[in-house]
């Protein structure tokens, strides 16, 4: 059985946006963020308007995902989370390419990106109905 932090990875590997937490002038706050996972880490787009990226670059940040509002009937709900130290990226074109198209406008502003990674370093992840432990079942 895999670890909570390979589990949580694997998961998020399944979603293609989540939420980023961490704090900005000693107050917690979330910012969604498009993600991918490449050799581990997590990688993280956000639009650079926002600023966020300055509170999380250098510092522990969580980083979440979910099935919630996406799961079918009858299927069981997920949530995975990391934490980890959250770093500037530059994403190689592979990694551009898997991030899709960027969106024109956030908040009004001119979308530009920036990239960040997240060696996680711990994971959790909670779920109903049994539904994660059948699907990891298999796995070393």
């Amino acid at each position: 059985m895999p670890s909570d932090e390979q589990r949580a990875v694997a998961l998020l590997a399944r979603t293609d946006y989540g939420r980023v937490a961490t704090s900005m002038r000693a107050l917690p706050f979330l910012a969604f963020a498009r993600h991918l996972v490449a050799d581990g880490r997590v990688l993280l787009r956000l639009p650079r308007s926002c600023g966020y990226h300055r509170a999380c670059t250098g510092h522990v940040v969580a980083y979440g995902a979910d099935n919630l509002s996406t799961a079918r009937p009858g299927e069981g709900l997920w949530s995975a989370q990391i934490v980890g130290e959250c770093t500037a990226h530059e994403p190689t074109p592979a990694e551009l390419e898997r991030f899709g198209p960027e969106p024109r406008v956030v908040d009004g502003e001119p979308y530009e990106p920036v990239y960040l990674r997240v060696e996680p370093q711990f994971g959790t992840v909670h779920s109903t109905d049994g539904a994660l432990e059948s699907h990891f079942a298999h796995l070393p």
